[in-house]
């Protein structure tokens, strides 16, 4: 759905980005990697606007945050 822009459960291509966001004491759609507000890596959703399927999607360039983080899990 990020890429294409259609959804996978619909076929609808009416999709919307709704940018993540890391607010005071860790809120917003995000994931903590750390304990302070500066470790947040924001979490983009993509919503479809005909059936209201969404996914969530972190941007790339965060993803050795996220992998290098001690809550990471293998």
């Amino acid at each position: 759905m990020k890429l294409t822009r259609v959804c996978p459960k619909c076929g609808a291509s009416d999709i919307v980005r709704i940018d993540g966001y890391t607010g005071p004491y860790g809120t917003g759609n995000n994931v903590m990697t750390g304990k302070t507000i500066f470790s947040g890596v924001n979490v983009n959703r993509y919503v479809c606007l005909g059936c209201g399927y969404s996914e969530e999607w972190i941007d790339r360039e965060d993803l050795e945050k996220v992998a290098n983080s001690k809550k990471a899990k293998r």
